[in-house]
């Protein structure tokens, strides 16, 4: 057994700014500043697991030190005593510190009191902090003065996934980099260059799904890689990754989806059955079923985007996609979506995932067979008129007798008396804690002075008796009149069918 075998992931660790994927934007930047000499004191790199925060760490210490030249180089030679001393992390000047493992402020002082002697074999001291936001309140506190005016020869570079766990303070004594996820593409040719030096076949549609599964990590992707290759012997192909991944062939989705559409429960169930048995997993199908059900939308002819090229599907899978879009409406689908999304957690928390997927299915197909809001109104207005229901008649009373006991029948009687700016400020911004005939208990999230005067002189008037309005100095935490009105409106089912129709679509305001 050859014990020195070294993972993919660590083998092709980019070691110059050249080698560094998908990050043109950090490497434009670094190298500029190399070579004009404007090299700052504090570096944060911030993004996801397996972008390169590390790497590029790394790789600028060894700019910063390298003995090919006379000062700092973009263009690392590697090969130098101590570019191999970095790049083996036994390099005496380049300290690497996990903050996970290291969060106290002895570990920081320890750090900073090094930090005073000058380099002993490099020209700066480099202090690679990673995962920094896992540092405690007191270390963070203890680096503040020196990462703000640390000694000429010293260089902070901080790497953190959590960059909102960083204090502004920190933050705003560095530079900051955003990693970008690495997009597909290249993380495709990227694969196909490391499969041909290990002398490996990997399929194109193998490598699509590797490249898709890594979701912009670099070392995902890679440990995939490595992964695949040791379950097949060096035979990438699709099916291997499928069933590595636990993934249902995309044609099977695409069938899938088409018989949810089609309202046939029986064998929708009955395919669930068969992909279950098969080994798949739920959640990954529900993931891909997601992917289908936004590709299609995209490719709706109601909404005429394009061909969708860039689609994750074959010519003859994006041809059925068209013709399911064809018997398809854009609400159903976003109906679907809508519950899909929702379905993502419930199978999460689900002890049974099975169960709750099949339930999934018979829910997805009923709101499928539901008519859209435009159906139930065209149905309402072609139906036969209800005849009018006689109304009692109401004899005119007098101002005495106008009692106002609730808030509700407050906002009618001011509407009725055309008082609009009260009624307004009183929907807008006032809690109504308690209310009887004579009395308001309120808190006013404005705080005009003017209103209990108004507002009395109003009531007193209306009704025929003084009211006594008492002011609360803290909210009740009661919606007002129009928030109550805007849940309302949220929980009626005929809105909440409107609302489907739109992805997104929220109740910015409601009528008076």
């Amino acid at each position: 057994m050859d014990n020195n075998y070294t993972v993919l992931a660590r083998k092709y660790r980019s070691q110059d700014f050249k080698s560094l994927i998908g990050q043109d934007v950090l490497v434009k930047t670094l190298t500029t500043a190399i070579n004009t000499g404007r090299i700052a004191h504090a570096y944060i790199f911030t993004g996801i697991r397996g972008t390169g925060k590390t790497s590029t760490a790394r790789i600028l210490a060894k700019a910063l030190n390298c003995l090919s030249n006379n000062g700092p180089t973009p263009e690392p030679c590697g090969v130098c005593e101590n570019c191999r001393a970095i790049a083996a992390g036994q390099h005496i000047d380049v300290m690497e510190i996990d903050a996970a493992s290291h969060t106290g402020v002895d570990n920081i002082r320890d750090i900073l009191d090094a930090a005073q002697y000058r380099p002993t074999n490099g020209r700066y001291k480099v202090y690679i902090i990673d995962e920094v936001h896992m540092l405690s309140t007191a270390a963070f506190n203890a680096l503040l003065k020196t990462l703000e005016e640390p000694p000429a020869h010293v260089i902070f570079i901080l790497a953190t996934t959590e960059i909102r766990k960083v204090p502004v303070t920190i933050l705003s004594r560095c530079q900051r980099f955003d990693l970008v996820r690495v997009p597909i593409e290249t993380l495709k040719k990227h694969f196909a260059w490391i499969a041909n030096q290990e002398q490996i076949e990997l399929s194109d549609a193998a490598n699509e799904l590797l490249a898709r599964a890594a979701d912009g990590s670099v070392r995902d992707g890679l440990s995939l890689l490595d992964q695949a290759i040791a379950q097949t012997g060096g035979h990438v192909d699709e099916q291997a990754v499928m069933d590595m991944l636990k993934r249902a062939d995309r044609n099977v989705v695409v069938d899938f989806m088409d018989i949810i559409l089609s309202g046939d429960t029986a064998r929708a169930l009955e395919m669930a059955d068969n992909i279950y048995t098969n080994g798949a997993d739920l959640l990954m199908l529900l993931s891909d079923m997601m992917e289908w059900t936004h590709w299609a939308t995209r490719m709706h002819p109601a909404l005429n985007a394009g061909d969708c090229a860039s689609s994750p599907y074959t010519a003859d899978q994006r041809e059925k996609t068209r013709k399911i879009d064809a018997r398809v409406s854009l609400n159903i689908l976003s109906r679907i979506w809508q519950v899909m999304v929702a379905a993502v957690s419930e199978m999460q928390m689900s002890g049974n995932q099975k169960q709750c997927f099949d339930m999934l299915i018979v829910r997805m197909m009923h709101i499928a067979d539901m008519p859209s809001v435009a159906e139930i109104l065209k149905n309402n207005t072609t139906a036969k008129p209800a005849q009018p229901v006689p109304q009692p008649t109401v004899q005119p009373t007098t101002p005495a007798a106008n009692k106002i006991t609730n808030s509700a029948e407050l906002l009618h009687a001011m509407q009725s008396d055309k008082e609009i700016l009260l009624c307004t400020y009183f929907s807008e911004n006032i809690e109504v804690c308690e209310m009887s005939d004579g009395k308001i208990n309120y808190f006013d999230r404005k705080g005009d002075t003017n209103f209990p005067i108004k507002l009395s002189a109003w009531l007193e008037k209306h009704t025929g008796h003084p009211w006594t309005l008492v002011h609360s100095k803290e909210s009740c935490n009661v919606p007002t009149a129009i928030e109550h009105r805007q849940q309302e409106l949220a929980a009626d089912p005929m809105m909440a069918e409107a609302m489907g129709l739109f992805e997104g679509a929220e109740i910015v305001e409601v009528s008076k």
